[in-house]
């Protein structure tokens, strides 16, 4: 079961959610169809053309959007003086039920990869009755332990790269605490050269952890993604991703209970290595877990995208 055709936005706009900030959202497929919602990763990664492949155009209405500060919402969190105090969980969860009503959506299958798994359980367990089922991949919690392995645990699976990350931060602060929130200080810094040498070493120790060749990833070639990006990511990850508590997510599966779902997961993914997708799988009874092998933390990896493809399917004739 391969991806469908490209298609291309029906609809298309600039959502304003207050605080000086206003985001894009698309539309493609069937306008009459099954409403759904696609977030992407990062924090900070903003939405791509694929992801409107993995839905049948003829079945659905595919709702896409920038999360705030990046794509083409503004303002971008490559700039300086973008405030981003107004960036946390709280508001994007405020964001997709302001677009939800302006579109007059009552509800919709909720898809998201990495981040955007995470603000999708979030956003289900919260706002209860307008989630009619969840796809996610790439499947995150947003917890510090996971925060910790993917940037200081790593270190022992990578310590070249590793020795390098660390080398980018001032000696005092590179041996202890969150690491995140240590490269966050050196991004919000009034010197722009301090600024960029800590959005690259960011970024490179992100591709330098890719698990299987080739390592690379243009979108870090550009330097305002980059700096948006490494901004926004270690924004949300040096501040346990603005939720409510250590392992909230987790915490509250529970409140998922009557929400069906599916859980693709790469068995090279490493967020495997803390057990969250199955801890997850085990608290959400409601939920079908499909790991596929040799894959990782890629929604267009072989067997990913066949099984992301299989689960909108078969939700779209609920």
């Amino acid at each position: 079961m391969g991806l469908y055709p490209e298609i291309e936005p029906y609809d298309h706009g600039m959502h304003d959610v207050g605080d000086g900030n206003r985001v894009y959202w698309e539309t493609c497929g069937n306008p009459r169809g099954k409403p759904a919602l696609v977030l992407h990763g990062g924090p900070g990664s903003g939405s791509a053309p694929y992801f409107r492949r993995l839905f049948d155009p003829a079945a659905y209405r595919i709702v896409l959007l920038d999360q705030r500060g990046c794509g083409r919402s503004t303002p971008h969190a490559s700039a300086y003086g973008t405030d981003m105090s107004v960036n946390t969980t709280a508001h994007l969860l405020a964001d997709l039920e302001s677009l939800r009503r302006s579109l007059g959506i009552g509800r919709w299958l909720v898809w998201g990869v990495s981040w955007g798994s995470v603000l999708g359980l979030r956003y289900a367990q919260t706002h209860p009755g307008v989630v009619s089922e969840l796809v996610l991949t790439g499947v995150a919690t947003g917890s510090d332990a996971e925060v910790d392995l993917l940037t200081r645990g790593l270190g022992k699976v990578f310590p070249e790269a590793f020795e390098g990350f660390l080398a980018g931060l001032p000696e005092g602060e590179a041996r202890a605490g969150n690491l995140a929130a240590a490269y966050n200080r050196l991004l919000e810094s009034p010197d722009p050269a301090v600024r960029e040498r800590a959005a690259r070493a960011w970024t490179d120790w992100e591709t330098a952890t890719i698990p299987a060749p080739p390592r690379s990833v243009e979108r870090f070639e550009d330097p305002v993604f980059r700096m948006g990006f490494a901004r926004t990511v270690t924004h949300y990850w040096g501040n346990g991703h603005f939720l409510d508590g250590e392992g909230a997510v987790l915490r509250d599966a529970h409140l998922l209970k009557g929400v069906p779902g599916t859980l693709v997961q790469g068995s090279l993914d490493f967020g495997n290595l803390l057990g969250t997708v199955w801890r997850l799988h085990h608290a959400w009874p409601a939920c079908e877990l499909v790991v596929v092998d040799e894959a990782g933390h890629d929604a267009g990896a072989p067997g990913v995208a066949e099984a992301l493809v299989a689960a909108t399917d078969g939700y779209a004739r609920r």
